[in-house]
């Protein structure tokens, strides 16, 4: 079954404005794929060909998660990967 994904015009140009203008490029990555699922792509295809550079299809579903919960905040709010910082 591949999920679906219906925008609002508000929410629509929100994406739109993020993904074309927003200063941290993993915001406007997040912006990208949502608006292709929308536009009805599978989650599946945006994270295989849909970027710029290949995602596993599960973090695509879990952008695809924290924005039907928490909308654009959802995507902006979440802290990014990395090493985690040894406290001495």
């Amino acid at each position: 079954m591949v999920r679906r994904l219906t925008l609002t015009e508000e929410q629509r140009q929100e994406l739109v404005q993020l993904r074309d203008h927003d200063p941290r490029p993993y915001v406007r990555e997040r912006g990208a794929a949502i608006l292709k699922i929308a536009e009805g792509l599978s989650p599946h295809r945006v994270a295989r060909s849909g970027l710029l550079k290949p995602r596993d299809p599960d973090t695509i579903y879990a952008w695809l998660d924290q924005f039907e919960a928490e909308g654009i905040a959802g995507l902006i709010a979440r802290p990014q990967g990395g090493r985690r910082r040894r406290h001495l």
